[in-house]
């Protein structure tokens, strides 16, 4: 069966972003097929919009599907794997710059607050979410300006994912001079 790769872009990204269309070329050259869609109201994204958007783009999971994210879009796939049904399983997961907490450089303007808020304080079951596969890994910036480095531990404690930090990466943005990736296609070929 051919292995499914879904990217999903952080808030006010797109699939566009530099990194994604390397990956996305990578990936296809390996023959996987790969999607990366544009999630609804970039510039303004909800839980439940986000979600319900992935959950129409990926049908039916199995072991063959994976999932990349980066900021946002990782908790995206978090929340979304939340969703899965017991014996619904991936095959894994890669979150890039993911985070649960912000640092004070995100709030520039109040918006930004309202907006992230919900995403910060809306629970998640990390038991369902672990349980939806064994193979999960963060990638982190030593100098993300939005994510503090100890969000990595609560991937290793709430996911026993796997840390992998990365030195003047920044948030792993066009802006950072981040335009590959290939840590993330490494670990993806690994699963």
């Amino acid at each position: 069966m051919i292995k499914r790769f879904y990217l999903i872009h952080g808030w006010g990204g797109s699939q566009e972003t530099a990194w994604f269309i390397w990956l996305r070329k990578e990936l296809e050259k390996n023959g996987f097929e790969v999607h990366s869609p544009d999630m609804p109201d970039t510039t303004n994204p909800k839980i439940e919009k986000w979600v319900g958007c992935l959950k129409n783009e990926v049908g039916k999971v199995d072991e063959n599907t994976y999932f990349v994210g980066h900021s946002m879009g990782c908790q995206t796939i978090i929340r979304y794997l939340e969703t899965l049904d017991e014996n619904e399983k991936i095959g894994g997961a890669v979150f890039v710059a993911g985070w649960f907490n912000l640092t004070d450089a995100t709030w520039d303007e109040e918006y930004t607050k309202e907006i992230a808020d919900p995403w910060i304080t809306t629970p998640i079951d990390f038991g369902k979410v672990k349980g939806r596969t064994k193979n999960f890994v963060a990638i982190q910036s030593d100098d993300d300006p939005y994510v503090d480095i100890s969000d990595a531990d609560i991937f290793k404690e709430k996911l026993n994912a796997k840390i992998i930090i990365e030195k003047n990466k920044g948030h792993f943005t066009e802006q950072d001079g981040v335009l590959e990736l290939p840590i993330v296609l490494e670990e993806l070929l690994k699963f």
